[in-house]
């Protein structure tokens, strides 16, 4: 098992900066999330031979790997010039993670409105959703071939407010590619997106599940829908978090207990953002808690 961080909340640090941090906090892997001097939110990466030469030799020197490269971009769009710069924008980012000798990348499914391009997402009721999966399946099928000709695993999460953000259908929908590089990736911030039963959602997971995101939320659905308050009443914002495991509802002991009973041994990321005013002691305290659980069900 790889158990990574995502850095996001120590972007500040450049580069060559990061891999001795993640070790010093406790960590052998990085889940590579988009900064400004790798691969941007939505635009085309910022990668160049020096770049990637200095960047290997800080890996190398800290002796930290990269478990996972999280590229971002729209190629669900039902803007078709803008899920075209999006396929590109992963065909490059695909050759550096080869040359970078890294295995797997992970994304969402996508095309969510943010960045706004001015249309409606209409949660859930407008016809935008089935343009998306339309165009992500065009997408999947120019992508797929390279994942599998480069032998690099493809882990995909369903998030809220793209066009696919639950359970069922993405478990589906990925055996429906049925290919053996794309895999499911769980994130246990988003469960209550997803159900209540993380046993049962875990389970029903286990053929296509291949890399987890831990981080603790609170169910909002709960305590009648007020664990929450979001002003102005009814207003359509949904709210989920990416907390420290214990400061919000997962059922952690049914979440490793379960990853356990199924034999998972694939990627488990620590995916806080929720305290970069302490992200040091953050990232280390969900190494501890991660180790523990695995110690407790694994040994």
């Amino acid at each position: 098992m790889r158990i990574a961080l995502d850095p996001f909340m120590h972007r500040h640090l450049s580069l060559e900066a990061l891999p001795s941090k993640v070790a010093e906090l406790g960590y052998d892997w990085i889940e590579l999330s988009p900064r400004g001097d790798f691969l941007e939110w939505f635009k085309a990466p910022r990668v160049f031979p020096d770049r990637v030469k200095s960047f290997k030799k800080a890996l190398s020197d800290a002796n930290v790997q990269i478990a996972s490269i999280l590229p971002m971009y729209r190629w669900a769009s039902n803007d078709e010039g803008e899920r075209q710069a999006a396929v590109k924008h992963w065909k490059r980012a695909l050759e550096i993670c080869v040359e970078m000798g890294v295995d797997t990348m992970n994304s969402e499914f996508g095309r969510g409105p943010h960045p706004d391009k001015g249309s409606c997402y209409c949660c859930h009721t407008g016809s935008m959703i089935e343009t998306c999966e339309d165009a992500w399946w065009r997408s999947m099928e120019e992508l797929v071939p390279l994942f599998e000709r480069e032998g690099v695993n493809l882990h995909i999460e369903p998030h809220p407010e793209d066009w696919c953000e639950t359970l069922q259908p993405a478990l589906d929908i990925i055996r429906t590619v049925n290919s053996p590089r794309v895999k499911f990736l769980y994130c246990a911030p988003h469960t209550f997106y997803f159900g209540d039963d993380t046993k049962a959602m875990i389970r029903e997971a286990a053929d296509v599940l291949a890399h987890v995101h831990v981080g603790d939320t609170f169910n909002h659905k709960a305590s009648s829908g007020l664990r929450y308050i979001l002003n102005p009443p009814g207003t359509q914002a949904r709210v989920h978090q990416h907390l420290n495991i214990g400061q919000g509802e997962v059922p952690w002991d049914d979440f490793f207990g379960t990853l356990h009973e199924i034999g998972f041994d694939g990627i488990m990321t620590a995916c806080v953002f929720a305290w970069e005013d302490k992200a040091d002691a953050s990232s280390t305290f969900m190494r501890a808690e991660m180790q523990r659980y695995i110690d407790k069900f694994w040994k």
